[in-house]
């Protein structure tokens, strides 16, 4: 018994000097293999620096820039009519991988309407988008300043209207909250929603945001919950990634491929490259993921709380959107449009995302923006 007990003993001790060693070469091997792993991980998820416009070998400066106040320079086109004769002062905002010359109001508006009105358009380049600096620093807020900056560079006065589509029309939701004493109207076209702004409901959320399609669903999640991993996740190769980034056309209505083909059909395979690929020239992440990162991140405010900037009737606040729009959600922008009754909401059918390109639509928010109240 006692025998027994010793040899069980000393089988077990040799066993154990003979396991250690393996044992810590095992877990060494691991913990190499880890932070390898995490080394190539890190790399792989941090974004290139952008290629900035004027640099050696960066793309070249092509349109007028203003310095800001931080260094950055913001680029712009101006149209219609002379700036001094204007009755009207508009800031463009584009959309989602679009830059200043994606300009409905300078494309498809009217010419004699734009001088019977007496219009001034201004159309800029968001940060990391086009000619205009990225901003590292870049949030919902610093973008509605941006644009209060380039008013004042560009001496438009007091007051002004401003305009966006898509994820431009993010940035009027920031002009309303943070400037609304220096504007005069606003313009929201087809404005991107953010699926996790507090008070849109549960139920009509989860409804919307399961009939986009998966690879944008997994895209806005990570954008929202892990921005950081952003980059990697639209540049791998494994898996799809963000619909527009990926260039899957079916997230488009058939509206959209109608209008869409309008707008492009005329172009030659060069031609129509070059056109999508100067919104992103200085990298996708300043531009694209940035863009994404910001307008499903974390907000610092709700749309659904702001109060009337025109209490008086002085001004007014327009939302456009199309019945067929299959990138922004049509029942979640009639629930903020309920919510926030100041706004005038026009719902267009046979209508998709491509609203602004569409035959007569811009002139008709024309007319609406500048109609006395």
């Amino acid at each position: 018994m006692w025998g027994n007990k010793m040899i069980s003993s000393t089988l077990a001790r040799s066993y154990t000097r003979e396991s250690k060693p393996d044992s810590g070469n095992l877990k060494k091997a691991l913990l190499v293999f880890c932070m390898g792993f995490s080394a190539w991980a890190y790399q792989t998820a941090l974004p290139p620096p952008p290629t900035m416009v004027g640099s050696p070998g960066g793309p070249s400066i092509t349109s007028p820039r203003i310095k800001l106040r931080d260094g950055r320079h913001f680029s712009y086109i101006e149209s219609g009519v002379s700036k001094d004769t204007a009755k009207y002062k508009l800031i463009f905002i584009h959309g989602f991988n679009l830059n200043k010359y994606h300009h409905p109001f300078s494309a498809t508006a009217s010419p004699a309407l734009v001088k019977e009105l007496g219009v001034y358009f201004v159309a800029i380049d968001r940060p990391g988008y086009g000619e205009s600096d990225p901003d590292p620093k870049r949030t919902v807020k610093s973008l509605a300043f941006d644009i209060e900056e380039v008013a004042d560079h560009l001496n438009l006065g007091p007051k002004f209207y401003v305009a966006g589509y898509s994820m431009g029309g993010q940035v009027v939701w920031s002009c309303l909250k943070y400037i609304p004493h220096r504007l005069a109207g606003a313009v929201l076209i087809a404005p991107a929603i953010n699926y996790w702004w507090p008070h849109l409901p549960l139920n009509v959320t989860n409804e919307a945001f399961s009939r986009q399609l998966p690879q944008d669903q997994w895209s806005l999640r990570v954008a929202h919950y892990l921005p950081w991993l952003s980059y990697w996740w639209n540049t791998q190769k494994w898996f799809p990634s963000f619909s527009i980034i990926d260039g899957n056309h079916a997230i488009l209505s058939p509206p959209d491929i109608e209008a869409s083909s309008k707008l492009f059909g005329g172009m030659n395979h060069d031609q129509l490259q070059a056109m999508l690929s100067q919104p992103r020239q200085q990298g996708e992440f300043e531009s694209l993921h940035r863009d994404l990162n910001i307008g499903f991140g974390k907000w610092d405010f709700d749309p659904m709380d702001l109060e009337n900037p025109f209490p008086n009737n002085n001004g007014s606040v327009h939302l456009w959107q199309g019945e067929k729009d299959l990138i922004v959600p049509v029942t979640l922008q009639r629930y903020i449009a309920h919510q926030l009754p100041w706004i005038k909401y026009h719902e267009l059918t046979n209508t998709g995302h491509v609203l602004a390109f569409a035959d007569g639509v811009i002139d008709s928010i024309l007319k609406e923006l500048t109609k006395k109240n």
